[in-house]
């Protein structure tokens, strides 16, 4: 019988649930067991796609095309596992199909109320596009206490009494503040917040307490008698210089063994390979350094699965990667000698994907540094069209290059993309359209040209990459490009949409229309970043 782990948080937000339930999905992996992973996030909208990235993070997309919250990129990345859109919902869908239902006449006339109408909805989506797992784990956003969240909470609850409390386990994390002046952990806000959690009807079976230091035998058991928990079901939450350890952190301190005892379903567990990659980490025996130019570099998690991608791949190839992040507004009206000063201590630079015209010079002022100065260069999305409008301005001589996203007054060599076609299925966008939810989302499969760079990375004639993107380059430019040496190596099945284009006489130039961040793995780099990592390492060489 398949269990349910719900995930709260209490006492502020930014704990990390989002990675504690990454980790115990993987640990319960590492026990052999079928994992599931969802995210209920309170907030009013739809989905994440509209917020900005300064906001909530990085917009992750799964396979069958979700925004969602960055959340479920650890869960891929921890649980190696694919998400789906059931996987993920908000406070503003919920309510949305609500009304809806209303619209439609489902509720033959009754009056529609918080409980049991939308409880029922939040109900819904625990249970749906369930198979066979023995464990689906649901992590719920925000801080217990917030309004926005109070009707999951109930819905929790409910859902728990129906399915039989044994078979239903509460991890709460909390924080165990340290006050330095008294020298002591302070456990007085873990237990307000568990106060908090049980005005709501709902009792926490495992605490996990968020500190900077090891808890005592006197907090655990002091926080066992006042949370009405086991006081093995007490677990450190500690901070950890590497996140990938927090595997072995979290087994150590008990988190897999006090949820599988609450279930009684006792295991082995195997985390050879969590080691491996600590260790790898820990001995690294090379090092490059690598520029991101991006648009929003304040924030780090708007570029979270960038990072990790790149970290992946230095795991594979034995190497510790340094990120400077730059803000690409920085290196507009720069002279060359002051764009030189800024850029070339670097082996590689990265320029990311993202919307508005706000720092576009200076992304594409990166690339013209990189493909003039021989860097080994990675574009993604945005930084792809970028790439080709640096390659048309400059290589190509056509001075008015740019993207209709950012001015009319052009020569649109990126044009917004209005008609595409999926599975056979033809996608129409109108100009003036919903901004929210229409742009080409999720994989779709490219083909790759024979004897590419692109073709000698992944190994393979065809792919299957996930995109994000409304604008795209204009085909119609491909002999323009070609006879300057740039070259689209990557389209769409049917040669109308250009994927990748790479310069072959470049050491590494290499741009995608997609997102490859969102499919790479701590054990399993992705390899297009593995490429770009090993060009680099040759550039360090030089």
């Amino acid at each position: 019988m398949t269990k349910y782990i719900f995930t709260l948080g209490g006492v502020v937000s930014s704990l990390g649930k989002g990675i504690a339930s990454a980790t115990l999905g993987a640990l319960l992996q590492a026990r052999g067991y079928k994992v599931r992973m969802r995210k209920m996030d309170p907030y009013l909208n739809l989905d994440p796609g509209t917020m900005s990235p300064y906001q909530h993070g990085e917009v992750f997309v799964t396979e069958d095309g979700a925004e969602t919250d960055l959340d479920l990129g650890h869960y891929e990345r921890f649980a190696n596992i694919s998400c789906h859109k059931t996987d993920s919902i908000s406070g503003g869908r919920i309510y949305h199909n609500v009304l809806t239902k209303e619209r439609r006449g489902d509720y033959l006339g009754g009056t529609v109320q918080m409980i049991p109408h939308v409880t029922n909805e939040v109900k819904a989506f625990l249970e749906s596009d369930l198979t066979d797992e023995d464990f689906v784990l649901y992590e719920v956003g925000g801080t217990v206490g917030d309004i926005e969240g109070t009707i999951f909470l109930e819905a929790v609850r409910q859902f728990m009494n129906e399915k039989g409390r044994k078979n239903c386990c509460v991890v709460y994390l909390t924080l165990l503040p340290f006050i330095e002046t008294a020298g002591e952990l302070k456990t007085k806000p873990t237990q307000q917040a568990v106060k908090r959690l049980m005005e709501a009807g709902i009792q926490a079976d495992v605490l996990l307490c968020r500190s900077k230091i090891a808890l005592g035998e006197d907090e655990r058991k002091k926080l066992a008698l006042f949370c009405n928990v086991p006081s093995q079901n007490v677990v450190a939450a500690l901070d950890v210089d590497n996140v990938y350890g927090l595997p072995i952190s979290y087994h150590e301190q008990g988190l897999d063994t006090s949820v599988l005892s609450y279930f009684d379903m006792p295991s082995d567990v195997d985390l050879s390979k969590w080691k491996q990659i600590v260790n790898t980490m820990n001995h690294f025996q090379k090092n490059v350094q690598i520029a991101v130019v991006g648009k929003y570099c304040h924030l780090p998690d708007t570029y979270k699965s960038l990072k990790e991608a790149l970290v992946h791949a230095g795991i594979s190839e034995n190497t510790k990667v340094d990120i400077d992040w730059i803000e690409s507004d920085l290196l507009e009206g720069k002279s060359t000698k002051e764009v030189a000063k800024a850029l070339e201590k670097y082996q590689g630079i990265l320029v990311p994907g993202g919307f508005g015209n706000r720092g576009v010079e200076g992304k594409i002022t990166a690339v013209q540094y990189a493909r003039e100065n021989k860097i080994p260069f990675f574009g993604i999305c945005l930084g792809m069209q970028m790439a080709v409008v640096e390659c048309m301005r400059h290589l190509c001589g056509v001075k008015d290059a740019n993207s209709t996203e950012f001015t009319s007054d052009c020569t649109p060599v990126i044009t917004r993309m209005s008609v595409w076609e999926k599975d056979g299925i033809k996608t129409i966008r109108p100009e003036k359209g919903d901004m929210g939810g229409t742009m080409r989302l999720g994989a779709y499969p490219c083909v790759l040209k024979k004897g590419s760079l692109a073709e000698k990375l992944y190994g393979t004639k065809q792919i299957s990459e996930r995109h994000r993107h409304r604008y795209e380059m204009d085909i119609n430019y491909e002999s323009v490009l070609a006879e300057k040496g740039v070259v689209i190596s990557g389209k769409s099945p049917d040669g109308l949409l250009p994927e990748i284009i790479e310069i072959p006489e470049h050491p590494f130039f290499f741009a995608g229309q997609f997102h490859p961040e969102f499919k790479s793995k701590p054990f399993a780099a992705h390899p297009v970043f593995q490429g770009f990592i090993r060009a680099a390492l040759k550039k360090a060489s030089e």
